[in-house]
């Protein structure tokens, strides 16, 4: 199994994981409920008393029973990620294990008790409303943990987005060629190239920024976060094109109006723009591309179904990765791109290449997880990455979730 039992957990910290919530009669609806998952889903369940489900399925191991069904009972599927945070339970395949319920999603609660899911949707607090002082802290809460923290598992490129791999399977050896390969197609199918203006809004830690600038174009880069820019800057200082990078923290709702580029790009961006701001998204897109330019939109997607049923929803992502984040559908990005005046021209799918991805950036984190101590990360974090990485795979390798390439053109 993956970790102990015995897992502490700081309260100050992670007061949520700390505390066992106490109610029995919703306990007994969720011990009944995950009877009835494990009666239709491919997985096995097992405590010290005993196991239902068939040897060599994904296993459920529950530590601690009742505080499972309590959490689960209280939280839904909050209680179930912070249950795992926790130490309540674990699995000897964790990525297969949320792939098979993910692959289920849909019929997990049974018809009849799925109106009872309501009272277990939580709604999302009002800080995580991406207004410009809400968007610099939910980016922060993130990507300002600690540039060494992202270190521990990104390859060289520190490239925090899906890979393009070039075959059915990827090893560690291929993660840095595959974001470079990712990040070319895109200056390729915008057309960047010497005497070129970029723009780029979420520089991440500067692998695309520096790219575009080593082909001779010139690049405005902006970013919320301070510690992806400190990094950005020192990375196009080293390798020698600083003179053709402007990166700067800046929220893309402040770019200057009137100033144009002539390709703009955008790499998984959008997920932290929330619902509310889309169109002026697309907008300022549109806004800041030169007559004749393309945007090149890299953007993880969900399907349409679920995201309209899902959107007003606040989940363990939201609470402990992504505050104020929502992943649009490719009909959703279609309609805000039209409204803008952009229309989408080129289209690439690639989400299996971002499953990969994830595996391999979850099995470099597990393979240093003795070092978060050093960084100041405690177990309860260490779990609660290693839960986000695997959730996340278990999207992409089932379909759930996509990644796409969009060139749109005006």
């Amino acid at each position: 199994m993956t970790a102990s039992a015995d897992t502490r957990t700081d309260p100050a910290r992670w007061p949520d994981v700390a505390a066992v919530p106490h109610a029995p009669v919703r306990a007994r609806f969720a011990s009944e409920l995950v009877r009835r998952i494990a009666a239709r889903v491919p997985l096995r369940v097992e405590t010290r008393t005993g196991a239902v489900g068939d040897p060599g399925l994904p296993v459920l191991l529950l530590h601690r029973p009742q505080a499972f069904f309590h959490r689960v009972g209280t939280g839904g599927l909050i209680g179930f990620g912070e249950s795992y945070q926790a130490g309540d339970w674990d699995s000897d395949d964790l990525p297969r294990l949320l792939t098979a319920l993910a692959a289920n999603v849909d019929h997990l609660v049974p018809r009849g008790l799925q109106t009872l899911r309501r009272p277990f949707a939580a709604a999302a607090p009002s800080r995580q409303d991406n207004t410009r002082d809400n968007a610099r802290r939910n980016i922060a809460d993130h990507y300002d943990l600690s540039n060494d923290l992202f270190a521990l598992f990104l390859d060289e490129t520190m490239t925090y987005s899906s890979a393009l791999f070039g075959g059915a399977d990827a090893t560690w050896d291929d993660l840095a060629e595959g974001q470079r390969r990712k990040i070319d197609r895109l200056l390729d199918r915008t057309g960047v190239g010497p005497g070129t203006r970029v723009l780029e809004i979420g520089t991440g830690w500067g692998e695309l920024a520096v790219r575009a600038a080593e082909r001779g174009a010139t690049v405005h880069t902006i970013t919320l976060s301070a510690n992806q820019l400190e990094r950005a800057q020192a990375l196009a200082a080293r390798r020698g094109v600083a003179d053709r990078i402007d990166a700067e923290l800046l929220d893309y709702r402040d770019l200057a109006p009137g100033r144009r580029y002539d390709a703009v790009v955008s790499v998984e961006m959008i997920e932290a723009v929330g619902e509310r701001y889309w169109p002026e998204y697309f907008a300022t897109l549109r806004c800041a591309l030169e007559p004749g330019g393309k945007v090149g939109l890299q953007a993880i997607t969900m399907r349409h179904d679920r995201m309209t049923a899902t959107r007003r929803g606040y989940t363990w992502i939201h609470k402990y990765i992504f505050p104020g984040g929502i992943i649009p559908s490719l009909p959703v990005i279609e309609r805000h791109a039209a409204a803008a005046g952009l229309r989408i021209g080129d289209r690439l799918d690639f989400g299996a290449d971002y499953a990969r991805t994830l595996r391999l950036w979850r099995e470099r984190f597990i393979s240093r997880a003795d070092r978060l101590a050093g960084l100041g990360f405690d177990e309860t974090f260490r779990r609660t990455w290693e839960f986000y990485l695997a959730y996340s795979e278990a999207g992409f390798a089932t379909g759930y979730l996509d990644v796409r390439q969009l060139i749109l053109e005006a």
